[in-house]
């Protein structure tokens, strides 16, 4: 049987996770990337955990297929209710909203700290996600961005270690919404991401401005854009000017 192949953002996200770790696979669905982890030498063992009884017999259907039953232990739970602490190193969470993802982490805290490493692609609320983690003293270590069928997907490792952080010479809201390692790292899927947006907002002005109405009449949606406008440029520049040094 030949080995699982994830999608790019799901085996992005599973290349994130610090080999020889231990793994729970928060809203593993059909198993495929517990599946993945110990195929590919990864984790030496996952435990793989579901809300839903429909996906997590699927998943099991596909941990037997491969003979994978004791090194993949599947479990119902509503994000980490039924996890017991000490049972993995690292926590993965993904294909989910950011709100829902930061419910699951702030309702069992002392289980989520007691990870080594979270591994976390949240959906939508991006910004607001990367806020609540500054917010709450946790420490992004690492971050990625793919491109898979004309939409990106942010993922980041965060850990529980205090570390001293620089204070940055951009808004924090940039760095929420961006990424501050991609920022740093002039990420080249960042930059697609960014001349994209540039190019959407741009036509969403013209198509505003286009329809006579002063600023103040075309209200908060204008403003809206204009601001997400620049705060795409502040983003390209400080690309732009790594890229030169």
């Amino acid at each position: 049987m030949e080995k699982v192949t994830l999608s790019k953002r799901l085996q992005a996200a599973a290349g994130m996770v610090t080999a020889g770790n231990r793994v729970c696979d928060v809203g593993c669905d059909h198993g495929f990337v517990s599946i993945y982890l110990v195929e590919q030498g990864i984790s030496p063992a996952v435990l793989a955990m579901d809300v839903g009884t429909g996906p997590l017999q699927a998943a099991r259907g596909h941990i037997a297929e491969r003979g994978l039953e004791g090194r993949i232990e599947t479990r119902l739970s509503d994000g980490l209710h039924n996890y017991n602490i000490g049972e993995a190193d690292s926590l993965i969470c993904a294909g989910m909203g950011g709100k829902l993802m930061r419910r699951i982490l702030s309702d069992e805290r002392e289980k989520t700290e007691s990870f080594r490493e979270l591994i976390l692609q949240p959906q939508s609320e991006v910004e607001r996600f990367r806020a609540w983690i500054r917010g709450q003293g946790y420490c992004i270590a690492d971050e990625n961005m793919i491109e898979e069928d004309g939409i990106f997907y942010p993922m980041m490792r965060v850990v529980f270690e205090k570390r001293e952080e620089m204070p940055g010479d951009l808004p924090d809201r940039i760095y929420d919404r961006f990424g501050r390692i991609l920022l740093e790292r002039a990420d080249k899927t960042l930059l697609a991401y960014l001349k994209r947006e540039e190019k959407i907002c741009g036509e969403i002005m013209e198509t505003l401005r286009s329809h006579g109405l002063s600023e103040e009449r075309r209200g908060s949606r204008y403003e809206e854009i204009s601001m997400r406008l620049r705060d795409c440029r502040l983003a390209l520049d400080r690309i732009t000017a790594k890229e030169k040094t």
